[in-house]
């Protein structure tokens, strides 16, 4: 059989579609899988190769799942809303939404052409108004439940985007959308409590199948310690500065303090300070820094010495400098720190800087020369001297200050609330309401959704206000609770609020009443494996299970976390191995591919080009590769014969037929490949094929190519109605009994050194085993004039003669 790509592809998606072939079915008596990709962002450009194997893995696991009985999900749908289409909308002079919807028709289409077995039936955009009334709905009972508070504070502000920007999408010091430079700027900010789910984020990732890295970058992001918080006093004064520090019992080796230049009790203590000019001007110079920047380690150290206030250590009594410096933020524990110089090379680096007293505490290195960051006895410490033990010391400095009511045991984070609001209009509208006698109040639930006002002038404005702060007609409003005139809210909400729940749409995506029937969630709840990139780990992936926790803690969902496993892909690279870029001119267009090789060959090469998880160059010679197995596939049909099944080809397939099956469970797709390859080249040799083992091979490949396989399937009588799909028929079963080798070669060993190799029957004896290895040519010269000792047989695996001379 010739295999016409170019007809026969259209003519299979055509015919999927036509049947329903993906639907997924609400409480079939089928066990269920849900499998789960990162939904794209509907750019303009399309797809790239990394959404080929980004959507593959889930691809090939939904087609083998349903050939094995499964009733599965695999939907598909658009983060349509974001930057990227506003943007691009001001510079074309267009409306986002037409951009959006034009850009989400091209990508469907692509991702039609690539015969991806998505349930079409199911597709969202977090753009549609049926879709963001939900967002808005959870976004008001985080409101309801104090989870929603806006604070003035220094945020991350992107210039060019003209948006407040969170720490997670401003790593760096870059914006992650247009990857300017961020600056700090003092605003009124919309925060969702996150911290407040710090445990239980954490505590969820013991129930959860995920990667040890995927694991271990959020535990990282959530930065969770066990300490101290201390209070020290301002001298001549009843102030105190609270600090945290997870090395209490270091408290002897306190010689300074620092503030950070925010700290308000500079301002409160302003006519105390004789040097106020010169703290002004240091707070104007690190306004000007990121965080970025201001907590960078291998950064220059800057600060003031504040001239009139000083600190006391609660444990010595001696009065300490205090100093403001950029390093200290304040939104990072307290705002002060404690600076123990012999003993943490920043403040070692800070106190030779600006002549600050080094005290050691622990033994240990050269305090000369540099901080000594180890463990060791304690010394100079008072109490604590003669301590060996870290954990024994800082037990006994809490219980010290617990005691003397100067400081307790506390616990800090390194993750920040997340800040919410977004100055630009193509979002979520905020559903919120300002009045002047009752304060904020939630949009009525029977408003919502509160849409977007059509405008035709959306470009952010300077004073650092939504472009719906201009429109009278959608900000002034009555309020719901006394009837008396009232502002909306202004600001929209991030990307990142659409895809913190889209997983729970899928399960009922046309609902008006609720964003999801509670027993279909009970039906398809948790995902059962989510695929996505490294790079969201604390991002999205983090911002949707603290969503659906939320909704778990308030009845509102059935399961604490959402996805039951967390799976993720290497990268695909240039030819020339650099990541792709447009100005390196190295980005491969998939449909490219589909045009000149078939959407089977992009699809079998994606799979093929190394381990999942790894990145790979991108190569063209292994492309046509992939394109000249396929033909030799087609071409199987050729030596289909009605003859007896050779024994040794049976072996072959019932362990080609088991590789396969656990490979792709395993995620290991190349090898998978590889073995069908092994066992066509076993055809060939052969000069034949049985229909029944061509049945078995092809079965094996339709999940990674679908159009081929579907075309062989009807070209040989199994699809006369042509409703009679492949890819829904049943997946082929191994018997171990066949699957085992007749004869297996073994090494064989002298004093441990393999010293010859022998063909054994797979039953052999024991006895045999021993006298054919000692039959073999090499091994025989070794065990010549030797008492053999000891001989060591293990079935298939290893033969072993332990020998003295």
């Amino acid at each position: 059989m010739k295999y016409d790509f170019n007809t026969v592809e259209p003519k299979w998606q055509k015919a999927w579609e036509e049947n329903d072939a993906f639907r997924a079915v609400d409480f079939s008596d089928k066990p269920k899988w849900y499998g789960l990709v990162e939904f794209p962002y509907p750019s303009g450009a399309g797809m790239h190769v990394g959404h080929i194997k980004a959507y593959s893995s889930i691809e090939v696991i939904s087609r083998k799942k349903r050939m094995q009985g499964y009733n599965v999900l695999f939907p598909i749908g658009f983060d349509s809303f974001g930057l990227p289409a506003e943007n691009y909308a001001i510079k074309t002079n267009t409306h986002p939404h037409d951009i959006t919807e034009k850009n989400i028709a091209h990508f469907s289409d692509q991702l039609r052409k690539v015969g991806f077995s998505f349930d079409w039936s199911r597709v969202i955009a977090t753009s549609h108004k049926d879709y963001y009334k939900w967002t808005q709905w959870i976004f008001e009972k985080l409101f309801e439940h104090g989870l929603v508070f806006r604070s003035k504070t220094l945020v991350n502000y992107c210039p060019h985007c003209k948006v407040v920007l969170s720490n997670e999408d401003s790593q760096g010091g870059k914006c992650d959308i247009c990857h300017s430079d961020v600056v700090q700027l003092p605003k009124d900010v919309w925060f969702l409590r996150i911290t407040d789910y710090a445990d239980k984020l954490l505590e969820g990732l013991n129930h959860v199948d995920y990667p040890e890295s995927i694991k271990q970058q959020e535990i990282a992001w959530i930065g969770k310690s066990t300490g101290a918080f201390v209070n020290f006093r301002l001298a001549g004064t009843d102030e105190k500065l609270e600090i945290y520090t997870t090395r209490c019992d270091t408290l002897y080796g306190v010689t300074f303090m620092v503030v950070a230049p925010e700290h308000p009790v500079l301002d409160k203590y302003k006519d105390r300070i004789r040097n106020w000019d010169a703290v002004e001007q240091y707070r104007r110079e690190s306004a000007k820094k990121t965080e970025f920047e201001r907590t960078q380690l291998v950064k220059d150290k800057t600060g003031v010495k504040i001239d009139g206030l000083t600190a006391v250590n609660p444990i010595t009594g001696k009065e300490i400098p205090l100093f403001i410096a950029d390093y200290v933020m304040m939104g990072y524990g307290t705002g002060a720190i404690m600076a123990v110089p012999a003993h943490d090379q920043r403040d070692y680096d800070f106190a030779k800087k600006f002549g600050m007293d080094i005290v050691q505490v622990i033994k240990g290195g050269d305090i000369s020369k540099e901080a000594y960051t180890g463990d060791g006895e304690m010394i100079n410490s008072g109490f604590l001297n003669g301590f060996t033990n870290k954990k024994d010391s800082i037990e006994a400095m809490l219980k010290h200050i617990e005691e003397e009511g100067i400081g307790h045991k506390g616990v800090q984070y390194k993750m920040k609330d997340w800040a919410f609001n977004r100055q630009r209009y193509w979002g979520e509208p905020i559903p919120l309401i300002h009045c002047p006698k009752c304060g904020t109040v939630a949009v009525p639930e029977d408003e919502l959704p509160l849409e977007l006002p059509p405008v035709k002038n959306f470009e952010p404005g300077t004073d650092g206000q939504s472009p719906l702060a201009k429109i009278d007609s959608f900000v002034n409003c009555t309020c719901p609770k006394c009837g008396g005139p009232a502002k909306r809210e202004t600001d929209t909400m991030p990307q990142w609020a659409g895809s913190s729940w889209y997983f729970l749409r899928f399960c009922d995506p046309h609902n008006d009443k609720a964003f999801a029937d509670r027993k279909k969630l009970e039906y398809w709840m948790p995902v059962d494996q989510y695929n996505g990139g490294m790079e969201h780990v604390t991002r999205h992936l983090l911002y949707s299970r603290f969503w659906h926790r939320f909704l778990y803690d308030i009845g509102e969902v059935n399961t604490p976390e959402p996805y039951a496993k967390r799976t993720y892909q290497g990268m695909i690279l240039g030819a020339d191995g650099e990541k792709m870029s447009k100005s390196k001119g190295n980005v491969i267009d998939p449909l490219d591919i589909v045009k000149l090789y078939g959407a089977d060959t992009l699809r079998t090469y994606v799979m093929f080009m190394g381990d999942y998880q790894s990145a790979a160059p991108w190569s063209d010679e292994a492309v046509r590769g992939c394109k000249r197995f396929l033909d030799r596939v087609a071409g199987l049909t050729d030596i289909m014969t009605a003859e007896k099944e050779d024994p040794k080809l049976e072996n072959s397939l019932h362990k080609t037929i088991r590789k396969v099956t656990e490979d792709i469970d395993n995620m290991k797709f190349n090898t998978a490949i590889a073995a069908m390859m092994s066992l066509i080249n076993e055809f060939y040799k052969a000069g034949s094929i049985t229909k029944d083992d061509l049945i078995t091979f092809i079965k094996l490949l339709s999940p990674f190519a679908p159009h081929i396989t579907e075309e062989i399937w009807q070209y040989i009588g199994m699809n006369p109605d042509g409703k009679t799909f492949i890819t829904l028929s049943s997946w082929p079963e191994y018997s171990e009994e066949k699957a085992k080798d007749s004869v297996i070669e073994l090494g064989v060993q002298v004093n441990g050194k393999v010293r010859g190799t022998v063909q054994l029957a797979a039953d052999i004896s024991r006895e045999d085993a021993l006298a054919a290895a000692k039959a073999e040519p090499n091994v025989a010269k070794f065990l010549e004039d030797a008492t053999i000792v000891k001989e060591v047989y293990v079935p298939g695996r290893i033969i072993n003669f332990v020998i003295r001379k």
